[in-house]
């Protein structure tokens, strides 16, 4: 899969950055990105972040054979892997023209400079040797991946043990590192390759160019040092012609690049060691931060807070207050009609309980009845009389004022003086 070209627009706003001395991550043109280095739970295992370029070197030996030109000596071995997983571009099992440029750069880096002693490696002259491999796998590709890689290479034989060997007559007996602890390689000094891009003709020079920026360089410059100001390799690419003065100010600029480099890949080595011999937890996992899911990180932004923090001690105040207590409503139940509350249903008990009202009110009507019957009709005046209609429902109740004893006596006098009247009406 071909990389997405970069458009008119965006390469004419990086030169247009680049001659006003600023880079899209807010370095200035000497700045080298964060480099960061970790190892796993195997010597010779070595991880390195620089900026958003992940690399991965790992190294491994076994017996061969030596070569017949040099019996007495064993054999490095390089090789760079570009995995799909760093950049699309990159083809799996395939050697593109940059995998073999990288091969060639790094070889001429380590193996030419003498940085390991071969001789060291040597089991038996001209029978058997040690071969030692070192595999860098592209984890990311974020520009810049030669300086990268050769620093994590290093990095790798530094940190690499291979196993103790015993001879004795014709065989070779090979411990494990639990019968004897391993040995490290014999490192003379550490090569570290540093690049410069060069824009419009090399009118203007970046240090450690990212991915977009080497889009739209017109050359690179990759040298090779150690930190005794020695040049161990330079390889210059692009067709563009250099000064003798532009190589020699860059070469000052690597040397400061390559001393802090080193610094830093010492003291890496010198915490692991530590912390392996004191058995604390080592290893790649345990060098990823657990506050986060992924390796990258940007820079937080300071918020101002007084204003907030003052609002919301308000709404606390204010919150403290109590609500004033609510009483609910008393519900009247209907008779007739159903209700539902504290999540029962309650339709079926209401409809029996009218159904036992009706029966009541049907039983008293009847045994009313009944006694109004027998009432006489004196006593019917003066006692209730309850109309009882068609309607279950509806209820008539007539009450009659009652009749206090003075009525009740006068009542009782007018007779007896009707009764004297209509006596003498009869004897006459």
């Amino acid at each position: 899969m071909k990389e997405t070209p970069l458009s008119n627009c965006e390469r004419d706003f990086l030169l247009r950055a680049i001659e006003e001395k600023k880079r899209l991550d807010g370095r200035q043109t000497y700045d080298y990105r964060k480099l960061k280095i970790t190892f796993g739970t195997d010597y010779g295992c070595c991880f390195v972040d620089l900026g958003q370029t992940r690399v991965m070197a790992q190294v491994s030996c076994e017996l061969v054979a030596p070569k017949e030109n040099r019996p007495t000596e064993g054999i490095l071995f390089f090789n760079i892997e570009l995995s799909p997983m760093a950049s699309p571009s990159f083809e799996q099992g395939r050697q593109s023209e940059l995998s073999v440029k990288l091969n060639r750069q790094l070889e001429r880096c380590l193996r030419n400079s003498k940085c390991i002693d071969t001789e060291s490696l040597c089991v038996v002259s001209g029978e058997k040797v040690w071969q030692v491999r070192v595999d860098v796998h592209t984890l990311n590709n974020d520009g810049n991946l030669m300086d990268a890689a050769s620093v994590a290479a290093i990095t790798a034989l530094c940190h690499f043990r291979r196993p103790d060997v015993a001879i004795q007559g014709e065989e070779v007996t090979v411990f494990s590192p639990e019968e004897r602890d391993p040995i490290p390689l014999s490192v003379y000094h550490m090569p570290i390759s540093v690049s410069f891009a060069f824009f419009q003709q090399g009118t203007f020079l970046l240090v450690d160019p990212c991915e977009r920026e080497e889009r739209v360089m017109d050359g690179l410059l990759m040298i090779a040092m150690n930190k005794h100001r020695e040049i161990c390799s330079i390889q210059s690419s692009g067709g563009i012609m250099l000064l003798k003065d532009q190589v020699m100010r860059c070469s000052k600029i690597a040397s400061v690049k390559v001393s802090e480099i080193t610094e830093l890949i010492s003291q890496a080595l010198l915490n692991d060691k530590a912390a392996r011999k004191a058995g604390g937890k080592c290893g790649f996992a345990e060098s990823m931060p657990q506050d986060r899911i992924t390796a990258l990180k940007m820079d937080q932004t300071d918020v101002e807070m007084t204003n907030v923090s003052q609002t919301g001690s308000g709404m606390i105040l204010q919150g403290d207050e109590a609500p004033p207590p609510t009483v609910p409503s008393p519900v009247v139940p209907v008779p007739g009609v159903g209700q539902v509350g504290q999540g029962l249903q309650s339709w079926g008990l209401e409809e029996e309980e009218d159904d036992d009202e009706e029966e009541e009110s049907s039983g008293d009507d009847q045994v009313e009845e009944v006694t109004q019957i027998k009432l006489s009709e004196k006593d019917k005046k003066e006692a209730a009389v309850v109309e009882i209609s068609d309607s279950e429902e509806e209820e008539v109740v007539i009450l009659y004022p009652e009749t206090t004893e003075k009525s009740k006596n006068s009542g009782s006098r007018s007779d007896q003086k009707g009764a004297a009247a209509s006596k003498k009406r009869q004897k006459k």
